[in-house]
């Protein structure tokens, strides 16, 4: 991998650490935001995935599907169906959670998970690049 990409995955990884950052601050203090702290969740695992892809220079579209992304990413690394089961959590969070019109109403507890998995990706983020 280039210099170049070496910085551009750390750009990926510093925006998903905001937006988790972001997640944890806004659960912490203002939970009743539900669906910005599910949003930042995902998106947070998003960057994290978009960082690996490019780690391993793998193209990729423009998209928000975690489930996708991990596809992707088993072209060039194990992938097993925990990994798939969290992105699945988080996968609605990307648009559909943003508008008015949707009924759904997290938990504490649902959000606790979403930051869990954000958390988890970052660490197997983290990991994949250190050994390689």
């Amino acid at each position: 991998m280039t210099r170049a990409n070496n910085q551009i995955v750390a750009a990926w990884i510093e925006k998903g650490d905001h937006d988790l950052g972001s997640a944890k601050v806004i659960f912490q203090y203002i939970p009743e935001y539900f669906d910005t702290v599910a949003f930042h969740c995902q998106q947070a695992v998003e960057k994290y995935l978009k960082a690996l892809l490019i780690f391993h220079e793998i193209e990729f579209p423009r998209t928000h599907d975690l489930p996708f992304l991990l596809e992707l990413l088993s072209r060039k690394m194990d992938v097993d169906s925990n990994q798939f089961d969290k992105a699945i959590v988080l996968n609605g969070f990307a648009v559909e959670i943003r508008y008015p019109n949707l009924t759904i109403k997290l938990s504490k507890e649902e959000l606790h998970e979403a930051i869990e998995i954000a958390e988890y990706f970052r660490i197997f983020t983290e990991q994949q690049i250190k050994t390689q």
